[in-house]
């Protein structure tokens, strides 16, 4: 990033929390099911009433490992909660069970693309954690509400290094993250629902010079946002450093209306929440018979498959990213590319015709009402010649609307036309019709060929195969030179 006094910059890092698929919170069982009335998923751990004791959900610590292996990080096999003192209206205990000194994964990396380029970022951490609370801000009465359904719900902290440069690193990051934790099934994501969200952690420098003084931009919850935010944050700190101010550690949020970052409050060294372990939980130990199982059980990665969708099924990067957008389409894909001769036309039919109706009726590939097989045996029927293109896009439609059988189609309405002596008669026909166009092509106007093409089809109910009738249409015409 250039500026007037010379070249800044940027030092970024990530700090994304990705709530835990469990059923219930990390150290009660207390529901974690989002949209329920207000505090009504809460019991005596969540609200830290006197002599409740936590037990730790034994699902988060698995769901915790599993990422870590799929990232590369080293699982230490005894980790240990703290507690996190800080006094706001959404933590009723007064302190976040955190882990601080001694998380369950240690480094890893993620590997991305960035505008082309592929690029590995390395993780400080991975570490568990519970959620806070909600306010609630009413501004037609002024009022504050506290809703404490999610206070508890369990989280990994995944703490990326301090290693990216540009809001384009951060948002392709963040991406990574997103479907890796996703293809997992150790988060749903959803960044609507508060599931997935970041914590950006920002300053600038000349290049070569000490880490500047940092901001962090609290709870952003969109790629859009963050690297919007980032922008913004970037060019105000170069603004007031060049105009010899100095830049104040301080939490900042994320207005997108307004697209600025406002502050919030003065940012915390460690040492302000007066870490220390708590008391209550004992040391978490992992077992290597835990690990291997986990480890055994890891799903291909989101960009292990895309790559391997490039190389195995010939398909573009293009066509890889749109396949692999979630282990469900992904899933789909194989299964109809296992069953039909060219990959590429089963991708063309799933991101076209099938992803176009799943968009229109608003439904996951999860409800297709097309299954993986009965597309593939549609696409066979169209290599094997038996039904065109169009013929197949008027088949699929039955099959969406009614559940019809490709098979069952064409004994219906009838297969495609390839006899060479019916295509020819049909042509014949067509040219002695046609003798102003006839006249036309024969002096020298090319395009005039489709609208014969389109007669011959038309007399055909559509059923003729279009290249032969195209071929044999230009020898008929060469031939009454």
């Amino acid at each position: 990033m250039a500026a007037s006094g010379g070249a800044w910059e940027a030092v970024i890092g990530l700090e994304i929390h990705a709530q835990l698929a469990t059923e219930s919170k990390i150290f009660c069982g207390a529901p974690t099911s989002f949209g329920d009335a207000p505090n009504l998923n809460i019991d005596p751990v969540t609200l830290g009433l006197p002599g409740a004791l936590p037990v730790l959900n034994r699902r988060a610590v698995e769901l915790a490992i599993r990422l870590g292996l799929a990232v590369g990080s080293r699982i230490d096999r005894a980790s240990r909660f703290a507690r996190k003192h800080y006094f706001y209206p959404d933590l009723p205990k007064g302190y976040q069970i955190s882990q601080f000194e001694e998380p369950i994964c240690v480094g890893g990396q993620i590997t991305c693309d960035v505008d082309g380029v592929e690029k590995t970022f390395g993780l400080t951490r991975i570490h568990l954690e519970e959620d806070a609370g909600k306010n609630v801000h009413d501004p037609k009465t002024g009022r504050s509400y506290i809703d404490l359904n999610r206070a508890g719900t369990p989280l990994v902290e995944i703490v990326g290094e301090p290693v990216l440069r540009s809001p384009a690193d951060a948002v392709a990051y963040m991406k990574a993250v997103h479907e890796i934790v996703v293809a997992l099934g150790v988060s749903d994501g959803n960044m609507e629902q508060g599931n997935f969200r970041c914590d950006a952690n920002v300053s600038v420098r000349r290049p070569g010079a000490p880490f500047g003084t940092r901001t962090e931009i609290k709870n952003v919850n969109s790629f859009r946002f963050v690297g919007r935010a980032l922008e913004y944050e970037i060019a105000r700190q170069i603004a007031v450093l060049e105009e010899g101010g100095a830049v104040v550690q301080e939490t900042r949020g994320w207005d997108d209306d307004a697209g600025v970052t406002r502050s919030q409050r003065g940012k915390e060294e460690a040492h302000d929440y007066r870490y220390f372990p708590d008391p209550d939980l004992m040391v978490v130990h992992v077992d290597e018979a835990l690990i291997d199982a986990i480890r055994a059980e890891l799903p291909e990665l989101p960009r292990a498959r895309r790559l391997r969708f490039e190389h195995s099924y010939g398909l573009s990067a293009y066509d890889a990213d749109v396949l692999t957008q979630s282990p469900a389409r992904a899933s789909y894909f194989e299964a109809v590319a296992g069953g039909v001769k060219d990959p590429k036309l089963a991708a063309n039919w799933i991101m076209g015709e099938l992803l176009a109706t799943l968009n229109r009726e608003g439904k996951d590939l999860e409800a297709s009402p097309v299954p993986a097989a009965a597309l593939a045996e549609l696409i066979a029927l169209i290599e094997g010649g038996t039904i065109s293109s169009k013929m197949a896009k008027d088949c699929f439609s039955a099959m969406v609307a009614d559940g019809v059988a490709p098979a069952a189609w064409v004994k219906q309405h009838g297969g495609q036309i390839t006899d060479e002596g019916a295509i020819q008669a049909a042509v014949e026909a067509v040219l002695d019709q046609s003798p102003a166009q006839v006249a036309e092509f024969l002096s020298g106007k090319e395009k005039v060929i489709g609208y014969l093409v389109g007669q011959v089809m038309r007399q055909t109910r559509g059923k003729a195969n279009p290249q032969q009738v195209n071929a044999v249409l230009r020898a008929s015409l060469e031939a009454r030179r």
